[in-house]
């Protein structure tokens, strides 16, 4: 996968938020802006819904940016499809690699099926979007629009039995991923607060969230 550097520095960009382990982030990148995801301590894992920030309905696919793309993980260059088969954003730089767009969120659910009934109460990141929806209506998303997400950082292989496994990441300290919207969007994170597998290194760490108009 290509690995570009971004031109962009970070003392001219013009908003700056720092998202600390298991928390969310929820906010309008309006058209034509560039944000950056960076991987403060290396090794986690970012959970990431994208919407039409005029229309909610509208979301990223994962299906379509596949489609798009014919590949199944996303790095430079790849344009982030809507399921209205719409281009909503695209990677203009990336120093990880690549990123996944099968392995979903975690939940509680998944946490009890994968490993035990008392991982149940533990944080997962569909507990950080619905907080996150339930904090700020004003965006206009609901549970129903929880779908399909992007994990940046995360590394989950498809083996050889078409199944998927999830990894050591491959990021590392200040790794970081770019993006520019090609329409105005709202960006929905979890900064994944899982424990029980390797994709935070079974410690979740902070990210930060870097503006340019």
């Amino acid at each position: 996968m290509p690995l570009i550097e971004s031109k962009l520095t970070a003392d001219t960009c013009t908003a700056r938020h720092y998202v600390a382990a298991g928390d969310y982030f929820l906010g309008e990148i309006k058209q034509g802006q560039t944000f950056r995801i960076v991987d403060l301590e290396g090794n986690q894992a970012a959970d990431v819904l994208f919407y039409n920030a005029k229309d909610p309905s509208e979301r990223y696919s994962s299906m379509d940016t596949i489609r798009h793309q014919g590949n199944l993980y996303l790095t430079a260059g790849t344009k982030l499809i809507s399921n209205a088969n719409r281009e909503l954003l695209e990677i203009v730089a990336d120093t990880c690699g690549r990123h996944d767009t099968l392995g979903g969120a975690c939940a509680t659910e998944s946490n009890t099926v994968r490993y035990s009934l008392e991982k149940r109460c533990m944080h997962a990141c569909r507990d950080s979007w619905m907080l996150a929806v339930s904090e700020h209506p004003e965006f206009g998303i609901s549970k129903r629009d929880i779908t399909h997400n992007i994990n940046f950082f995360m590394n989950v292989p498809v083996t050889s039995q078409g199944g998927l496994t999830f990894e050591d990441g491959i990021s590392a300290p200040g790794k970081y991923v770019e993006l520019t919207a090609k329409m105005d969007i709202v960006m929905l994170i979890s900064n994944c607060p899982q424990l029980n597998n390797p994709c935070n290194g079974y410690n979740p760490t902070p990210i930060e969230v870097l503006v340019w108009n």
